[in-house]
């Protein structure tokens, strides 16, 4: 019974709520979007916007909008500098404020993302995750999810993608409405910066060390 009524949910509501609450969403924050969109052209310059390809639901490619907060600096060969160096000031204060991510609502209303799922990440991961972990693309990236209201960037990789597929297998009305204002709520409080730059948080760079553990385990259970 449980899991026709998430069917229900992520069949025939999900995805109206989804435009429904994005359009007051836009409307509200119609000032504030034009705003920061003026603070970006005269502190960063052009383009205002970030794009960037993420992998979506079934990994389908797509590009994720949001507000740029890093400069355009190189070095003598033509290579971008370090995020950490190109981070500015006022890009540090988009981020901690989630202003970075408003944009998004346009991915959410493009039907790329969702207001609640897992966050989309670097397309370059895909081939890294293993089989549970490719299960978090079963649902569409959302702005924000389980893994953003349980410690973000304080948590390992292997904790957010095991919050990932938890939601993947539990989407519920309740829990994306709780989700929702737990994120305002670390909005609010500037809880854990959401960001997948090396600026922020380390790269996933695989299962290399789950696979090693694994082997030793698997080792020492035949000793």
């Amino acid at each position: 019974m449980e899991h026709s009524k998430i069917g229900i949910y992520r069949r025939f509501i999900k995805r109206p709520m989804d435009l429904i609450l994005t359009l007051i969403a836009i409307i509200a924050l119609s000032p504030v979007i034009i705003l920061v969109a003026i603070l970006v052209r005269e502190k960063l310059g052009s383009p205002v916007l970030f794009k960037q390809e993420r992998p979506g639901l079934n990994e389908k490619i797509f590009i994720m909008y949001k507000f740029r907060t890093m400069k355009d600096e190189r070095d003598k060969n033509g290579e971008l500098l370090p995020d950490s160096v190109r981070l500015t000031k006022f890009g540090e204060l988009l981020r901690a404020t989630s202003l970075d991510e408003l944009p998004e609502l346009l991915n959410i209303l493009k039907g790329d993302m969702s207001i609640i799922g897992p966050r989309p990440l670097l397309v370059q991961y895909l081939p890294l995750y293993n089989d549970h972990q490719k299960r978090r693309h079963e649902v569409r990236p959302g702005l924000s999810g389980l893994a953003q209201i349980n410690g973000r960037n304080a948590i390992s990789w292997e904790d957010k993608f095991n919050l990932d597929v938890e939601y993947v297998d539990n989407v519920s009305f309740i829990g994306d409405l709780k989700t929702i204002f737990l994120t305002l709520k670390k909005v609010f409080v500037k809880e854990g910066i959401n960001s997948e730059t090396a600026a922020t948080v380390e790269p996933f760079k695989g299962n290399q060390r789950t696979e090693c553990n694994n082997e030793k385990q698997t080792s020492n259970s035949w000793s």
